[in-house]
């Protein structure tokens, strides 16, 4: 009773702050005219609807505060001017070393008149062969190339070239490739443990796999009416997901690592967690250090919260899946988790087939159908493709299937077990060295490194002069090496621990030197407060790829020939 009394009290109290609320508000509005009233419901409704927009939009409010004021500063005369010249020089100086040729070579800028023969293409490509002078062959280079042996890259040149013809968007018409596309996902399905409704589709890598699933959780999020769906991932995911996130209209909500292990904070991602969220993601590994995200944790949030959790498992898919049987047991990461609902894994990295194949897989046949993309309705007939291209090379589809076939579980195990020794071996040597320090706890076959005592890229730097080629990462600085069957080759890692405690212990002598060359500018990249340079930087770099225009010979620094800008 005590209880009924008190909710007509409170009932009583609302009641008469409402009748003041509505006597204030007529009292108000008396001197008013009807118009005035009008306007002023309209005025303050469209300012209501403008603030809105302002304070919840896909980029925060902060960020594009900051980006605002930059844009003030860099309009201020002599700074504006003074920034300017020192992009420009930046530009200049990435146009030199990536776009220059050697002695006696051009741009081709238009067909020949005269189509050449089988003989002079032959000949001039050889021409294009050798402006490469990174010797990835000898297994000094970290990543990029996975496999590189010979008899299986003349294998790829043969099935290739039996099926360069063929396209899988006319299954009727090449009813192999169809057929083999669908032996890769249902391989690779058993390979993750996926369940009889498991499926899948191949894509052209890792990225476009990486979209695929973030555009299926999008459409799946706009169904049960969210209108902001947002994707929670690592600050370490990679950055297919902020690419994702742009084309698809999402939010990427990023969660901090555990200092030390590396892995997502599970804690930090459960209060990210919202109305909003599309998809969860997690990295097997991630690719800055090689660390697998505590994956059971965050498929028991999933779960809880009965939202879709993505593993990408791009980088190290085809290792995962066989480290158990090459005697590197892990715990359990994909399908057999309750909770992932897709994994994303590259077969042109350690499945050895060649560039342009990855799969996306799905624990059941229902998230796929949100990939698909289907025209009803246009005049060339129905138009129907399960992901982003139209055409696809079924030449490299072919060549995938046949280099899954010709390896087999024997042939992955025994290079995966090749690989992970060769990766624990490099990181038990980097251990050791005074002034380095591993990140985390790499489980796979990157091995990430950093120093509190001396900037990590004089160490870049000096692997270059030997001939190393790594990866340099940001947000810590560190550099990483990803091993591949190249490093697995007789000498290999044990050289590179050899160079790297050389090399460090000669820094050592000058720790608080300041690095040179482009160690300084990927260190100092991270220093811009305005992240707008560094993508005007980047903007540059890509239009350096594309260049065929060539500078004045003057302006040439590595060998006095013209070269292009």
């Amino acid at each position: 009773m005590d209880y009924l009394n008190a909710l007509e009290v409170y009932a009583e109290m609302l009641k008469m702050y409402l009748e003041h609320l509505r006597q204030l508000v007529n009292s108000s509005c008396q001197d008013l005219e009807a118009w005035q009233i009008i306007g002023g419901t309209l005025l303050s409704t469209l300012l209501a609807l403008w603030i809105k927009g302002l304070l919840f939009q896909q980029e925060s409010l902060m960020s594009r505060i900051k980006k605002q004021c930059f844009r003030l500063i860099r309009k201020i005369p002599f700074i504006g001017a003074t920034i300017q010249t020192q992009l420009n020089k930046a530009l200049d100086d990435m146009s030199v070393s990536l776009c220059t040729l050697k002695d006696g070579m051009s741009y081709i800028t238009s067909l020949p008149a005269q189509g050449l023969t089988q003989v002079e293409v032959l000949d001039a490509i050889k021409q294009y062969d050798t402006l490469g002078e990174v010797q990835w062959e000898k297994g000094k280079v970290s990543g990029a190339v996975y496999s590189g042996d010979a008899k299986l890259t003349n294998l790829l040149v043969k099935v290739y070239g039996d099926f360069a013809w063929s396209n899988p968007l006319h299954p009727d018409i090449f009813p192999g490739v169809r057929k083999m596309e669908a032996e890769v996902v249902r391989m690779a399905c058993t390979l993750f443990h996926g369940g009889p409704r498991s499926c899948g589709t191949v894509t052209s890598g890792g990225t476009e796999s990486i979209l695929m699933a973030c555009k299926a959780y999008r459409d799946m999020a706009y169904e049960r009416g969210v209108r902001h769906p947002e994707i929670i991932a690592p600050v370490s995911v990679h950055a297919a997901f902020d690419k994702a996130a742009h084309y698809f209209g999402m939010k990427l909500v990023h969660v901090p690592l555990v200092k030390g292990t590396m892995k997502v904070d599970v804690k930090a991602m459960r209060r990210a967690i919202s109305k909003n969220t599309a998809l969860l993601v997690c990295s097997a590994p991630q690719f800055p250090h090689g660390v697998i995200d505590p994956i059971q944790e965050v498929g028991q949030l999933a779960v809880r919260y009965n939202v879709p959790f993505h593993v990408d498992a791009c980088l190290g898919g085809f290792l995962i899946v066989f480290m158990d049987k090459a005697g590197f047991p892990l715990v359990p990461f994909d399908f057999r988790v309750k909770g992932v609902t897709s994994i994303s894994a590259d077969t042109h990295k350690y499945g050895f087939a060649p560039k342009g194949s990855s799969v996306i897989l799905y624990s059941d046949q229902k998230y796929r159908h949100y990939q698909y993309f289907v025209a009803p309705d246009w005049q060339g007939g129905i138009y129907a493709s399960p992901s982003v291209a139209g055409s696809r090379p079924g030449g490299i589809i072919a060549a995938c299937w046949a280099t899954m076939m010709h390896m087999g579980e024997n042939g992955y195990v025994e290079s995966t077990k090749k690989i992970v020794q060769a990766a624990r071996a490099i990181e038990a040597g980097c251990r050791k060295v005074d002034g380095l320090f591993v990140f985390g706890k790499p489980e796979v076959s990157v091995v990430a490194l950093g120093s509190n005592t001396f900037d990590i890229f004089r160490l870049t730097n000096a692997l270059t002069s030997k001939g190393w080629n790594l990866n340099s990462l940001q947000f810590p600085s560190s550099i990483h090496i990803c091993v591949t069957l190249l490093h697995t080759q007789p000498g290999v890692a044990e050289q590179f621990i050899s160079d790297v405690t050389d090399l460090v212990a000669v820094i050592m002598r000058t720790p608080k030197e300041k690095t040179t060359g482009m160690g300084a500018i990927y260190g100092m990249a991270q220093s811009i407060p305005d992240r707008s340079m560094v993508t005007e930087i980047s903007h540059g770099f890509l239009d350096c790829l594309y260049s065929t225009e060539v500078l004045a010979p003057e302006k040439n620094h590595m060998n006095g020939t013209s070269q292009p800008h």
